[in-house]
């Protein structure tokens, strides 16, 4: 029987929300080459994948985070996720901008975002964690609670990792890296030797030996 992490890698890698090419990497914004691209807006346009997705995320929070009152979505990939994860717990809901709106009360928040509310971020995707981290404040200094955060997928990045334990900030995933690379030896996605070059560039992605292994 498939884990829920290795169900939604294969969902991913089923609607192309996922590319792995090892052999003809991407450029990120931030300049690293990745053999990895990610792009979970696309599970909205796949009902049933978009399914998996949110009663994941509902299982997740149930399961740890329970005291959690309110779900807050990233902008702007994290919004949808976290609108339809609180109206399958039936809970309030809102989102963080990435900056003030320029006009009518500047709001950051959208939402309520009262002082000790329990909250938990809802984000698609984690790389290093520094844009999921940035909302994480921005609701501590609104003097919320916030429990953790819930994602669809992580790269599983150390930095990510140190991160989020920086900020004392527990997060959980549906899926990740590790296991979708796995599942995509398994589907005959990537082929073995392909599968090192993978494993090396997590390790440090600001390495590019790993395009030469």
């Amino acid at each position: 029987m498939k884990t829920m992490e290795q169900k939604i890698a294969e969902d991913l890698l089923s609607i192309k929300a996922v590319f792995l090419k090892p052999a003809d990497p991407f450029t990120w914004a931030s300049g690293i080459k990745s053999p990895i691209y990610c792009d979970n807006r696309l599970t909205l346009s796949y009902p049933a994948v978009r399914d998996d997705i949110e009663q994941g995320l509902a299982s997740l929070i149930k399961e740890h985070f329970p005291e959690a009152e309110s779900l807050m979505g990233t902008s702007t990939a994290g919004i949808a996720h976290a609108a339809l994860a609180a109206d399958i717990l039936k809970m309030p809901m809102g989102y963080v901008r990435g900056s003030n709106k320029s006009h009518g009360r500047q709001n950051k928040i959208e939402g309520v975002a009262t002082p000790g509310m329990k909250v938990v971020v809802v984000e698609d995707l984690i790389s290093t964690g520094g844009s999921s981290l940035e909302v994480v404040d921005a609701l501590r200094e609104a003097g919320c609670e916030v429990l953790g955060l819930v994602a669809i997928f992580s790269y599983n990045l150390p930095a990510a990792i140190e991160n989020f334990k920086k900020h004392e900030c527990e997060f959980v995933t549906l899926s990740n890296y590790d296991t979708l690379i796995e599942v995509a030896v398994e589907l005959d996605y990537i082929k073995d030797d392909e599968l090192e070059k993978l494993k090396a560039w997590k390790q440090n992605p600001r390495d590019e030996s790993w395009m030469t292994k």
